[in-house]
């Protein structure tokens, strides 16, 4: 007897064969995926009127300036410190000139004064679903253009498949499409799959299949224009490319993510970046505060009081003292045990317990654009070597030179092992392996700059790593105020390592902020 397919099996067995976007389209077509759309609560402040409150933020990054900024609005009286030379946190994009604060290998970017010749070292894309953020870049009129996530023209290199060659993204994706479709035309027909379908299902999924992968009308792969053309297709008829050997298609490591990667929830095409940086956005809202924003001022001590918070900074060698009706912390968490404090244990232990990303980025400034003449406009290439990963920059296009992102290093061991190299050894590596995707790649680089995030003064890490069992053990915990100190960022977020996450947490706080204040006052207008 025929076995029977429930349609959660049918979409098991795509996804293990075709990724997200198989399974996606699949679900589409047998009707199980609605419409969805998410909206991003916005922060009310409720204005103070006559009456007066202060809050002092610590740390001037995204979440802290965009409290700063609500509340100024409403009347609180804020003052921002900040421990670094300057305000951003890690939304930080490098020019000319500008200083790299590395534990250790301090640095000055040596980029040419020009403005398309910068590296957003920090955040680099805006997903189009990012509301918050969006809604201040409108807001503060912060321009934006698109932002290229994935370039089918790019390459993808694996040191182990196809003698190391690298391979156009678009050949690689339309053959392993083309080749795992035909597979499943030819299962669909099979007796194992009559009882679950009827014949109507079976004819509309196989014309998807032939659709999907580009099979011809028996159900076979034989090549696609969606690989590019080996020759002609303008004034003499195209010739496909031969297809790759199925085989080696499957000993390439790039299926088992990457070659879906940009269908992710925070990858997926449009995307958006600030024009001219993404350190735009934090220049919207310096442009917009009256508040200070007190920077080379490493935060001392944080003392907690009955309905207050006092902080010490040392600000040009003295120390300050400052007392507010709230604190708003951004400082990353794994520093703040060392601040001297009167924080619970609990907290403290709270705040041990989620550990921090080492992530780098490594930026190079191209003579030529030779990339262009590979077709090649914005975008990603993929690598198994250290490196990772091969930006092409999206603005700029056409100009005489470019800043290329020459690694972007996830690996944790990796990122420790990079850290230890001196800049200097670091951009040599990163040139060693970006010939392997691009002949002759050295001869292009001019100057280069790297951030390994982990060592960054006043950082020291970047993404927060929360294990599943930290964050049903402290999330709450740490999102939740101390007194009236409260700490924030993406670091306290389901979406580290986002500039949407920091925001998100930082309305977050402004929410609870305002409740209590407005509660507070309530009772006092109740007593008199």
């Amino acid at each position: 007897m025929p076995r029977a397919y429930s349609r959660r099996e049918f979409l098991n067995w795509i996804g293990a064969a075709g990724g997200s976007s198989a399974v996606y389209q699949a679900s589409i077509g047998l009707g199980l995926i609605p419409a969805v759309t998410l909206a991003a609560p916005m922060a009310s402040v409720t204005e103070l009127g006559s009456l007066r409150r202060s809050v002092v933020v610590l740390g001037a990054g995204l979440s802290g300036l965009a409290c700063a900024y609500e509340l100024e609005r409403a009347g609180y009286t804020c003052t921002v410190i900040e421990a670094s030379h300057r305000i951003g946190g890690r939304n930080m994009t490098l020019r000319s000139g500008d200083i790299v604060d590395e534990m250790g290998h301090r640095q000055v970017c040596e980029f040419d004064d020009h403005p398309n010749l910068y590296f957003n070292a920090g955040p680099a894309r805006i997903p189009a679903h990012h509301k918050i953020l969006l809604h201040y870049c409108k807001t503060l009129d912060v321009p934006l253009e698109v932002f290229v996530n994935e370039n089918r023209h790019a390459w993808v290199h694996d040191s182990n498949a196809f003698d190391g060659q690298p391979l156009r993204m678009r050949a690689y994706i339309a053959d392993a499409r083309g080749f795992m479709t035909e597979l499943m035309a030819k299962a669909i027909n099979q007796r194992d799959f009559d009882a679950p379908f009827t014949d109507q299902d079976a004819e509309r999924f196989f014309q998807f299949l032939r659709a999907y992968g580009d099979l011809d009308e028996k159900g076979i792969y034989q090549g696609s224009s969606r690989a590019g053309y080996q020759s002609g297709g303008m004034l003499v008829p195209a010739v496909h490319k031969t297809p790759f050997d199925f085989r080696k298609i499957l000993n390439h490591d790039f299926w088992r993510i990457k070659m879906h990667w940009a269908e992710g929830e925070d990858q997926a095409s449009p995307m958006m970046q600030a024009v001219g940086g993404n350190d735009n956005i934090v220049r919207g809202f310096t442009k917009n505060l009256k508040s200070p924003v007190i920077t080379n001022a490493p935060v001392q001590s944080i003392m907690l009081r009955d309905k207050a918070v006092d902080v010490i900074y040392n600000h040009q060698g003295i120390n300050k003292r400052i007392n507010a009706d709230y604190c708003l912390n951004c400082i990353p968490k794994h520093l703040i045990p060392g601040i001297h404090n009167n924080f619970p244990a609990d907290y403290l232990e709270a705040m041990a317990s989620v550990k921090r990303g080492k992530l780098m980025k490594i930026g190079l400034q191209m003579s030529e654009r030779f990339w262009e003449k590979q077709n090649i406009y914005g975008g990603i290439s993929w690598t198994d070597q250290k490196i990772e990963q091969i930006w092409y920059p999206t603005h700029g296009i056409h100009d005489a030179k470019g800043v290329m992102l020459g690694a972007y290093i996830f690996n944790d061991g990796t990122n420790a092992e990079y850290a230890r190299l001196t800049p200097v050894e670091r951009l040599a590596t990163a040139i060693e392996q970006g010939s392997k995707i691009h002949a002759g790649y050295g001869k292009y680089v001019e100057t280069g700059v790297s951030v390994a995030w982990h060592r960054m003064n006043y950082m020291m890490g970047c993404t927060a790593q929360w294990s599943e069992e930290a964050r049903q053990r402290w999330f709450e915990r740490l999102q939740r105020p101390e007194g009236r100190h409260y700490l924030m960022g993406d670091q306290i977020s389901f979406h580290a390592g986002w500039q949407e996450g920091a925001l998100s947490s930082a309305h977050y706080v402004l929410d609870d902020v305002n409740q209590r204040v407005q509660a507070e006052l309530k009772g006092n207008a109740t007593n008199a």
